[in-house]
């Protein structure tokens, strides 16, 4: 289990709370051109139906910007009411003021400090925070090392080069990444933005930086954290740095809100940084979102083919089912079930979960006993055990939630 969360204001996103002692929320951001509403639209509802209970997208032009409120008025037409998050880099002072309805369909902006204007950066700043302001939105401040404030870099370089020991240029850098997210924060408050409408993030994509740079900025606040590598990778690079990051700052009790950044492959399914995100928390129990299936990996000693298939199509069915059993069985997503190969911890495994099958070895008697809460309770056989199985599945979730 985790250590206690970290005690930070409540921040109301569009009625999803992030911090406080609320859940951990988990977002995505979507990868349509925002100009096309109805792409953009579809996407997200498909992020908010894989469970993102946020959803942001990039407010980058003009065309852009016009199509955020047809995005958000299609989203509530279908009957989804996940809130839309407006990210703007360069130019968010100039759109927010020219599509005024864009900054009142939105439910947060997300401001990063570093490119608001080298020349007129506090005021560009400012002009997007008094709009927040205006239209009650909360804001984050989203630091970034790939865009980082250039001018503080400089300031807290020289100032280190000046001391007796200087210290490590990366500890600087993480150290700058820190202050400009605290500095801004300050300076939204004097704009008149208040203290419970403000989440921070300082976005690095190494996973040792990750966790320095949030113990660091979680000492020294106590706004909400927005946690996540800002570019994790491809495929099993992005899924491990995300949880080996993650993981960590989470089990100290840091962090209210959450993305798994992933490079999808071309055609991707862009939800599945939903799933990752989900099953982090899930797998360090602090929050539940499905029923978890427990399978070995397999042996010399199993059927790999039936029961590798098994697996598939249980978990298959899980997912099939789950937006019916989520409405009908409430708490379903803290079920239990355990597929085993072969005898030697099949019924082991299965008397922990609150279903189990263990099914035969390649050398062991085809037969492949069932237990429920702890106790056998039935032994299937024959080529329709997975269907026979499945039937016992949805007779427990009926019966038990």
């Amino acid at each position: 289990m985790t250590e206690e969360r970290r005690r930070t204001v409540t921040v109301d996103v569009g009625g999803v709370a992030v911090g406080g002692r609320y859940p951990i929320v988990v977002q995505s951001m979507t990868n349509t051109d925002t100009a096309d509403a109805a792409a953009t639209a579809e996407q997200s509802a498909a992020l908010a139906a894989a469970g993102s209970e946020l959803v942001r997208v990039t407010v980058n032009h003009e065309a852009a910007a016009a199509a955020v409120p047809e995005i958000v008025r299609l989203l509530r037409k279908w009957g989804v009411p996940v809130p839309i998050v407006g990210d703007f880099h360069y130019n968010g002072h100039l759109l927010l003021r020219q599509f005024p309805e864009c900054a009142r369909a939105l439910a947060k902006y997300r401001i990063n400090p570093g490119n608001v204007g080298a020349k007129r950066r506090d005021e560009n700043f400012r002009t997007i925070v008094a709009a927040a302001v205006e239209y009650g939105k909360p804001v984050r401040i989203g630091v970034n090392w790939g865009s980082l404030d250039q001018q503080l870099l400089t300031e807290l370089m020289d100032e280190n080069a000046a001391r007796a020991e200087p210290r490590d240029a990366k500890v600087v850098l993480l150290e700058a990444m820190v202050e400009s997210a605290l500095r801004s924060a300050r300076l939204a408050e004097e704009t008149g933005l208040g203290h419970d409408r403000i989440i921070l993030s300082a976005k690095v994509s190494g996973v040792q930086d990750l966790i320095a740079i949030y113990r660091a900025l979680a000492a020294r606040c106590d706004y909400p954290l927005h946690l996540g590598l800002t570019e994790a990778g491809l495929g099993t690079k992005g899924v491990v740095a995300s949880t080996a990051g993650l993981a960590v700052l989470l089990q100290e009790g840091i962090g209210d809100t959450i993305r798994v950044s992933l490079t999808p492959r071309p055609g991707g399914d862009r939800t599945e940084e939903v799933l990752v995100a989900q099953q982090i928390l899930q797998s360090l129990e602090i929050r539940s979102f499905l029923p978890q299936v427990t399978s070995c990996p397999g042996c010399g000693r199993t059927t790999s083919t039936f029961f590798q298939q098994m697996a598939e199509d249980i978990g298959t069915h899980i997912r099939q089912r789950m937006p019916e059993w989520r409405i009908r069985h409430p708490g379903v997503e803290e079920l239990k079930l355990a597929v085993m190969g072969c005898v030697v911890n099949g019924p082991g495994e299965s008397k922990h979960a609150h279903i189990g099958i263990s099914l035969p070895g390649t050398f062991e008697e085809p037969k492949a006993p069932v237990y429920v809460d702890g106790r056998l309770f039935t032994t299937l056989k024959g080529e329709g055990l997975v269907a026979e199985f499945l039937e016992i599945l949805d007779d427990y979730v009926a019966k038990r939630y």
